[in-house]
C-alpha cells in the first residue's frame, strides 16, 4: 500500500488528466477510420489485426511505461542521459544496416510480430536528456561559441541522420531544440540568420532567377547607400558584400537545381512546390525520363492527392461536423494514411470545426501545463528537459496540422498520442513521463 501511495506522490495530476484525453480521442479517431458495421469489435481486439486493436495494446504497454518511469529515481535520468543519447545514436546508424524499408524510408527496425521500432523517435527523449545534462554542468557557460556548437551538435546529429533515412519531418523536429537554447540563452541572432535562411529558400521557389537577382542588388545598394562611409574606409566590407551577393544567388540555382531535382523525390518537390502555387518541372535527364514515362503510360501521378483528400475531409465536417463513424471521406477510405499522419482529418469530419478547437485547446492547456512546470524547476536540469517536451509537442502539432490543412508540405509526421504507432506513443509517453517523474521531485538539484 505504501508503495502504490508513493507512485502518485507529486505528480502533477492535470497533466495525466490531459495525456489521457487526448489518447482517448487518439483511439477514437483511429477506431472512426478503421471500424465498419458488421464487424466484431471484441474479437478485432481479442486477434489484433485491426490498427485500433493494436492501439490498445500499445496505450496498455505506454502506461506500463509510464508507470515504470514514476518509480524511478529522478537521478536516474541525469545519470545515464549521455549513454542513452550514445545508444540512440548507434541504433540510428543500425537501421543503415538492418533497417526496414517502409514508406521509401528505412528508419525501421523490425521488432518480429509486425511490430517494428524507429529509432529516430526515441532518440528525442535522448537528445532531450543529453541537453539537459550538457546546459546544467557547472563548468557548461552557454554563452560562448564553442558551448553553443556542441549544444548544436548533440540536436542536429540525429537530425542529420534522419535526412539521411528520408525521414524529414522527423529531422524538422529536432530544430525544436533551438527554441529551448534561445530559452537558456541562446543569442536572437541564431534565430534571425535561420529565419533569413527560410525567407531565401522560400524567395528561391517563389521568385525567377531575374527577379530574385534584381531584389537581392536593391537590397545591396540600399545597404551600400546607408553605410558607404565605412565601406569607402574598408575596401574589404565591399568585396565581403559582392561575395555574399554571389553567394546567395548561386543559392537559389541550389535550391531549384539540386534540391528539387537531386536531393527531394519527385513527389516531396511537387509538395512543396503546390504549396507556393508552381508545379514540379524535371531538369535532370534521369527525372525528364521517367516523367515522360509516366505522360506516355497515362499513368501520371497526383503528387497532392493526399492533401487534396485531407482538405475534403475536413471541409466536409464543417462546424458541427457529420457524427461519430459517418464521416463519407473516412469511412470510404479517401485518405491516405489516415489512422496515422492524417488522423486530424477523422477528427474533422466527424466532429466538424468544434470537435478540432476542442482538441487544439486540449493541446494548448497540456503546453500551457508543461511550461509552467517548467518555470516552478529549481534544477537546470529540470527545467531545460520541461521546455524540450514543450518544443517537441509545438512543433509536431504545428507541422501535422499545417501539413493535412496544406499549409506545409506532406513530411510524414505524427499528431502526438493521437497518431496511430507504437514508436510514437511510446515516445510521447516516455518524454512526458520523465517530465512528471523530474518534477515530482523538483525539491531536488539535479545534475
Amino acid at each position: 500500500m505504501e508503495k502504490q501511495a508513493s507512485i502518485g506522490k507529486g505528480v502533477d495530476a492535470t497533466t495525466v488528466l490531459l495525456y489521457y484525453a487526448l489518447v482517448l480521442v487518439g483511439f477514437i479517431a483511429i477506431f472512426s477510420v478503421e471500424f465498419r458495421m458488421g464487424d466484431s469489435f471484441v474479437q478485432s481486439l481479442l486477434e489484433l489485426k485491426k490498427n485500433y486493436s493494436r492501439q490498445v495494446l500499445f496505450i496498455g504497454i505506454s502506461s506500463l511505461v509510464g508507470v515504470f518511469i514514476l518509480l524511478t529515481d529522478s537521478k536516474f535520468f541525469t545519470t545515464i542521459a549521455n549513454l542513452l543519447y550514445m545508444a540512440g545514436i548507434l541504433l540510428m546508424l543500425l537501421t543503415f544496416v538492418i533497417g526496414k524499408d517502409i514508406s521509401g524510408s528505412k528508419s525501421w527496425i523490425a521488432l518480429g510480430g509486425g511490430f517494428n521500432l524507429q529509432p529516430a523517435e526515441l532518440c528525442k527523449v535522448f537528445t532531450a536528456l543529453a541537453l539537459a545534462k550538457y546546459l546544467s554542468r557547472q563548468e557548461t557557460e552557454f554563452n560562448n561559441l564553442r558551448s553553443h556548437l556542441i549544444a548544436f551538435a548533440l540536436t542536429l546529429g540525429p537530425a542529420l541522420l534522419s535526412i539521411a533515412q528520408k525521414e524529414t519531418g522527423l529531422a524538422l523536429v529536432y530544430f525544436s531544440f533551438f527554441l529551448v537554447m534561445y530559452r537558456e540563452g541562446l543569442p536572437a541572432m541564431y534565430l534571425i540568420v535561420g529565419f533569413s535562411f527560410v525567407v531565401l529558400f522560400i524567395s528561391s521557389i517563389v521568385l525567377s532567377f531575374m527577379v530574385y537577382a534584381i531584389a537581392l542588388g536593391i537590397i545591396a545598394l540600399i545597404i551600400i547607400y546607408y553605410f558607404w562611409r565605412p565601406i569607402k574606409r574598408n575596401l574589404f566590407l565591399l568585396l565581403a558584400m559582392i561575395i555574399i551577393y554571389l553567394v546567395l544567388l548561386g543559392f537559389h540555382m541550389f535550391v531549384n537545381i539540386v534540391v528539387f531535382d537531386k536531393i527531394m523525390k519527385p513527389y516531396q518537390a511537387a509538395r512543396v512546390l503546390n504549396m507556393f502555387g508552381k508545379s514540379y518541372i524535371p531538369r535532370s535527364a534521369e527525372r525528364i525520363a521517367q516523367f515522360e514515362k509516366e505522360q506516355a503510360s497515362g499513368k501520371k501521378r497526383d503528387y497532392t492527392y493526399n492533401v487534396k483528400q485531407s482538405k475534403i475531409a475536413i471541409g466536409s465536417g464543417g462546424l458541427a461536423g457529420k457524427g461519430f463513424l459517418k464521416g463519407v471521406t473516412t469511412q470510404g477510405d479517401f485518405v491516405p494514411e489516415q489512422h496515422t499522419d492524417f488522423i486530424f482529418t477523422a477528427i474533422a469530419e466527424s466532429f466538424g470545426f468544434w470537435g478540432s478547437a476542442l482538441l487544439l485547446g486540449l493541446y494548448f492547456f497540456l503546453l500551457y501545463r508543461i511550461i509552467t512546470l517548467a518555470e516552478r524547476q529549481r534544477s537546470t536540469f529540470s527545467r531545460v528537459y520541461c521546455y524540450s517536451v514543450a518544443a517537441i509537442l509545438l512543433f509536431h502539432v504545428m507541422i501535422n496540422i499545417s501539413m493535412t490543412i496544406g499549409l506545409m508540405p506532406v513530411i510524414g509526421i505524427t499528431l502526438p498520442l493521437l497518431s496511430y504507432g507504437g514508436s510514437s506513443l511510446v515516445t510521447f509517453t516516455i518524454l512526458i513521463f520523465i517530465m512528471l517523474r523530474l518534477d515530482a521531485d523538483r525539491s531536488m538539484v539535479l545534475r
